[in-house]
């Protein structure tokens, strides 16, 4: 593991870019597979190293609903939370894109919670590579202070903070600002 310091801009450093071409993070190097996609990376991993676990099994109805939400994340859910990131730093004059921007936010969470409402996690019994890759949308609403109205989100993401491989995984990468 290599952790690369944004700079001031909050872009990431140009010695990304001698990693994979792109310099985007997060990034992963197995020898001679570089991805640098959160999908496709969280999809790599569980198939090459998850011996069976962590997916439901192709071909079935819940891989359908694995692999939707693994998708919705980044594909959907994100865009309002970073157009809020964004927009938030215009101050005053990004005052009018505001109530279009919240109310995106507020149907996708709410989307997330309806999902999650009953359940431990969104596909099946078990905790799945989809949970992971959603789990930044959680972390992000929370951040933003979004989650108040969203009790199975915000259980969800606490469960989610609480397991021993997250506790782990702060110890060996470092705090990090969305956790």
């Amino acid at each position: 593991m290599k952790k690369y310091q944004r700079m001031e801009t909050r872009l990431a450093p140009p010695e990304l870019a001698e990693v994979h071409p792109l310099g985007k993070s997060p990034v992963i190097t197995d020898s001679n597979v570089k991805i640098a996609e959160s999908g496709a990376i969280v999809d790599y991993v569980i198939r090459r190293y998850g011996k069976g676990a962590m997916m439901p099994a192709p071909g079935s109805a819940e891989y359908e609903t694995y692999n939707e939400w693994l998708h919705y994340s980044e594909g959907s859910a994100m865009l309002p939370l970073m157009l809020n990131l964004y927009v938030s730093r215009l101050k005053e004059a990004g005052a009018p894109l505001h109530p279009r921007i919240d109310g995106e936010i507020a149907n996708h969470l709410g989307h997330a919670d309806r999902a999650l409402k009953g359940r431990e996690f969104l596909v099946g019994q078990t905790l799945t590579g989809a949970d992971i890759q959603m789990s930044f949308v959680g972390e992000m609403a929370k951040v933003f202070d979004k989650l108040g109205p969203y009790p199975n989100l915000s259980a969800w993401l606490s469960r989610m903070h609480a397991r021993p491989a997250f506790k782990r995984s702060i110890e060996k990468g470092g705090a990090y600002r969305f956790a």
